[in-house]
This record gives structure tokens, sequence and C-alpha cells, in this order.
């Protein structure tokens, strides 16, 4: 990755501001994603995620959605910090407004979008586990061309805004997720059954975060490849 630069950027709401990690791609410049947190903060996974879509071409920025309830959040994949993660996320659900949560949102994903690196160029929201229910909230409330989901806890109880969301999406599950059961995936399905730019992955063997690897206690590597080859296809036919 010595091709590679990061920055942080700064990015304003009415009432602060709060910081994001940008991974840049070798070219300096290109279609934008905004990557959403799992419920460990911008950590190693997030971070290498950003690092491997920038590879690809990718302006990507992760915001610290956190910033509210403590700054800067980057944690471990241990036992420890998965009990802490619940806490920092039980709190972040409780006490964030869901009009603030989204604000937050729109607003890195308009800093996204207004970075001279991006600019006028189409624009994704993506996130995995809190991440994938908060790229869901910004695909109701802003306007990213193309959404990618994966296993989103709480999109089920959210589907009232699915009417509200006009891109495109592409949603990832593992069928055996103690957090997801199978009849919120059929939910989620029926809800956007009449959409043909709607795509739900199920990949039956895998449980919650499959994807991220540096989790031993998640990860899984053939379920992990082959959601991350749909996502990385997908994000080269919709932000072209």
């Amino acid at each position: 990755m010595a091709d590679q630069t990061t920055r942080t950027e700064t990015i304003a709401v009415s009432d602060g501001s709060f910081e994001g990690h940008l991974a840049l791609p070798p070219s300096n410049s290109g279609p934008g994603i905004l990557l959403l947190q799992e419920i460990f903060g911008v950590n190693d996974f997030l971070t290498e995620k950003a690092a491997d879509l920038a590879a690809l071409g990718y302006v990507v920025l992760a915001p610290d959605v956190f910033w509210r309830i403590e700054p800067n959040i980057a944690l471990p994949h241990d036992e420890e910090s998965l009990q802490q993660a619940f806490g920092y996320v039980g709190r972040y659900m409780a006490e964030i407004e869901p009009a603030t949560k989204s604000a937050d949102l729109v607003a890195a994903l308009e800093h996204l979008k207004a970075l001279p690196e991006v600019a006028g160029q189409k624009v994704a929201a993506m996130g995995y586990c809190l991440g994938g229910y908060l790229a869901y909230l910004t695909a109701a409330g802003g306007s990213p061309d193309t959404c990618v989901s994966y296993y989103g806890s709480g999109i089920a109880d959210h589907l009232a805004l699915a009417p509200q969301i006009t891109c495109s999406i592409l949603f990832h599950f593992g069928g055996n997720d103690p957090y997801i059961p199978n009849d919120q995936v059929e939910q989620i399905a029926a809800a956007f059954s009449e959409r043909s730019d709607v795509t739900i992955r199920l990949e039956s063997s895998a449980g919650h975060a499959f994807e991220n690897l540096l989790a031993p206690q998640f990860g899984m590597p053939e379920p992990a490849a082959r959601s991350f080859a749909a996502t990385t296809s997908w994000l080269a036919e919709h932000l072209a």
C-alpha cells in the first residue's frame, strides 16, 4: 500500500464536529465510499477495509460514529472489548435521537461528496454490523448513489423507512446469524420485493460479522471472500 495515503477529516455538524479516517486511492481521486463502523469503532478492521477499497480506486471516508458517546473508539476483537462494544452501541442507540444519528450520517456523506478527490463523482454508503444498519439509515436520509449493507442489526425494525430509499442496495446476511434471524431477512426481502435494483445475498453457513477475519469468534474466510467479491462487483457497476 505504499502508493496509498490517509488523512483525518473534520466533519462539521450544527452542534459540533467529529473526525473521519480518509483513505485515498493511488490515483488520488475516484468515486466515494462512506464506510460505516462495526460496534468496535473505527478500528483495524475498518481501516484495513478502507485500504482495500482505496486500492481498488475509491476515496473512502470512515466517520467516527460514536463521537457523541466517546470520540475515537477503536477496540480490539477480544471478549472484553466485545462487552465494551455492546455497552457503547447500547448507549448510542438509547441516548442519540434518530434524527441526530441521521444528521451526522448525512453530514459525513455530504462531506465526502464535497472532497476535491470525489467532487462530481458517485458515492456509496457501506457498512458492517451496526454500520450495515447505519448505511441503510444513510440511504433513507441522504442521497448516496448506492448502498451496501452487511448484516445490519435493526433494519427489520425500521422497514417503514424503505419507501424513502431510492438508491440501489446490496444486502448481505448470514444464514446462521444469532442476532438477525432468517425471518427478519425474509421481512426485509418482502419490503423490497418490487425493487429490481435491490439484491439480498444470504451466506447460508455464515453467522454474524463473517467478513471480519480479524475477529476470530466471527470471521469465516470462504463466505467473506464470496461476499467481498460480490461487493466489489456491485460497487464497480453502480459507481461507474
